[in-house]
């Protein structure tokens, strides 16, 4: 994918409804989404893609070892970077969130109608589900996983102090 490419994808993404719960710091997270796209060579059809995110808990990690997880498939070259970002950082930890998606669980299915009936449908089912929270995106058809990138670092963004101050309170940081 170009760096147009991604960046479209950044662009047209929209999110309906953001997952609702914020990332465990001791235990594991997930939550189910769907990314509704239009077809870009049919009129009013619509694919809906629905799957499961899960996060692991996140990691502490040292200077040192952020420094190395930085160099993994990189060259001699970045040793030197990866040494200055390692003084940088000095004692501060960084946390590590790790993500996969299932793709065992994610279904695909053809909708024939205009993505605003199909947005509505889909987001009346999320809200009436047995596990309400799920999030709903409108994304791009050939770079979907973009946009649930996009709503996953969202998701750490908000989640990030709150793991901090937990790790901390119990001195863990």
């Amino acid at each position: 994918m170009s760096p147009d490419d991604f960046e479209y994808a950044l662009a047209n993404t929209r999110v309906l409804r953001a997952p609702e719960q914020r990332i465990q710091t001791f235990g594991r997270t997930q939550f189910r989404f769907h990314v509704l796209s239009e077809l870009m060579d049919s009129v009013g059809e619509v694919r809906v893609r629905e799957g499961l995110l899960v996060a692991e808990r996140p990691s502490i990690v040292a200077p040192e070892t952020f420094a190395k997880l930085l160099l993994e498939g990189f060259g001699e070259k970045a040793r030197g970077f990866a040494d200055r970002l390692e003084r940088e950082l000095g004692r501060i930890a960084v946390l590590k969130y790790g993500f996969m998606v299932r793709k065992s669980e994610v279904t695909e299915s053809l909708v024939h109608d205009p993505i605003e009936a199909v947005a509505e449908r889909v987001m009346a089912e999320v809200a009436t589900a047995a596990a309400p929270g799920g999030a709903v995106l409108v994304g791009v058809d050939d770079a979907w996983e973009v946009s649930l990138l996009q709503v996953t670092w969202e998701v750490v963004r908000r989640s990030a102090g709150d793991n901090l101050g937990e790790l901390r309170d119990r001195g863990l940081l």
